[in-house]
């Protein structure tokens, strides 16, 4: 059994933070959204995973992610020029992944479920597909599937103007070998692309063994902010681990559960939890609430944040007004001149500078 991961695309939902960097390195809770995929692959007992990464931002994906030692896996990478559809990632994979069958992961969803069950129900019933599936309120924005009272899929239809259901496609399939004809044989859809869709259809109408089983937990697909910041909040609630190696002055004030890493100082502010700060962090006179994440080497002084995503190298100075909800790119600097304005909103790429007058 292998693994394909897509860490390809360009992220257009996440600009301007995909401008200078891959959307699966965004992180959430302080560590890249495509790890949280590979660690559950991992823990499924497949170790031999393909990614799939575009020429824009695969060098940089290559050499955050390394070659699997740190998960206890072998990565290789696997170049798609174009972005042309899953199925046509699949179809560029296909020397990597030979006749073997496989579980294929969008590197930018997060799903709270073990893969084991999943994996178990595939194997046993040696099936050609299975699909996994949620109930969705807006199913004409995802692919969408029917299927009966056996788990048996009926049909598939990418973002149907009039849905036959409200079960969405989640961003994890399991195929046997026999995907690589049906993706022969289907033809680009409207938009240009080979879309998986067209492809697990071809399965069922050639008589292949096609499953759906549904997520108990929660399914999320980070591509826009309030995703993300969805996801930063879930999984600080759910695998937080509380850790204070930082060097806290006696002024401080710290509740909830906290992770502070080792080389950060906190001096004079109140973290409440759940927060995540990462290394070499100076926070000064600062109120950091909840849901809150802060990368390595970060500046905070005088400033007041909760349910926000601070990247790496990220400068705040005399915010004096609260930030929410805001999503802050590495080494961007914000920093308050004389007149204030009443509330503040961000969304803010790498390297950017932004001083409010």
């Amino acid at each position: 059994m292998k693994a394909l991961i897509l860490s390809g695309g360009k992220g257009t939902r996440l600009r301007p933070l995909t401008y200078t960097g891959a959307k699966q390195l965004v992180p959430v809770a302080n560590k890249p959204i495509l790890w949280y995929g590979i660690e559950s692959i991992v823990a499924a007992g497949i170790t031999d995973i393909g990614i799939i990464i575009s020429p824009e931002t695969g060098e940089e994906i290559a050499e955050k992610t390394g070659n699997g030692e740190r998960f206890g896996a072998k990565i290789t990478y696997i170049v798609q020029d174009h972005p042309l559809g899953l199925a046509h990632a699949v179809k560029v994979a296909q020397p990597f992944l030979g006749d073997s069958p496989f579980i294929m992961y969008l590197g930018d969803n997060l799903i709270q479920d073990s893969l084991n069950s999943f994996l178990d129900e595939f194997k046993s019933k040696h099936l050609d597909g299975l699909i996994l599936l949620r109930s969705v309120p807006n199913p004409t924005a995802f692919g969408v599937a029917k299927v009966d009272e056996q788990g048996r899929v009926l049909q598939l239809v990418e973002k149907p103007k009039v849905p036959p259901s409200n079960l969405a496609l989640v961003g994890v399939y399991f195929f046997s070998p026999t995907i690589h004809d049906a993706i022969a044989s289907i033809k680009p859809s409207a938009r240009g692309e080979l879309e998986i869709t067209d492809a697990i259809q071809e399965l069922i109408d050639t008589q292949k063994t096609v499953e759906a089983l549904k997520l108990e937990g929660w399914w999320l697909d980070t591509g826009k902010k309030d995703d993300l910041l969805e996801a930063n909040r879930i999984i600080l609630d759910n695998k937080l681990d509380i850790v204070v190696e930082a060097e806290v002055d006696e002024k401080s004030q710290i509740s909830g559960r906290v992770h502070i890493e080792k080389s950060s100082k906190i001096i004079n502010s109140t973290i409440r939890g759940p927060v995540i700060i990462g290394q070499n962090c100076h926070i000064e006179n600062c109120f950091i609430g909840p849901y809150t994440s802060i990368g390595d080497n970060a500046t905070l002084i005088d400033a007041d944040l909760e349910h926000s995503v601070i990247l790496e190298g990220a400068k705040i100075v005399e915010i004096h007004q609260r930030i929410v909800d805001s999503l802050i790119g590495r080494r961007a600097k914000l920093e308050m001149a004389p007149q204030r304005p009443k509330a503040l909103r961000f969304m803010v790429g790498d390297d950017s500078h932004i001083e409010l007058v």
